[in-house]
């Protein structure tokens, strides 16, 4: 159970980093960091597509990563 549970928590975590690295950045650098408040006051279109799917997928992902760490740490008692 505990090497089954090792391989997916490896594939998550594989899965996971693709997906981070496919979406689009929402600021660049310095600037970005600066006007970003900017353009979340004046209602800047959120993700839309891809990027809403990928984000979603990024969530699913971070939840199975969460509870495969906690299950392979229990099982390697």
């Amino acid at each position: 159970m505990h090497t089954f549970l090792v391989a997916l928590l490896v594939i998550v975590c594989i899965s996971l980093i693709v997906v981070v690295l496919l979406q689009s950045s929402k600021s660049t650098g310095l600037s970005g960091a600066i006007s970003g408040g900017a353009e979340t006051l004046f209602g800047k279109q959120k993700a839309r597509g891809i990027d809403l799917v990928l984000h979603r997928i990024t969530v699913v992902l971070a939840v199975l990563f969460f509870v495969l760490s906690i299950a392979v740490s229990y099982f390697a008692l």
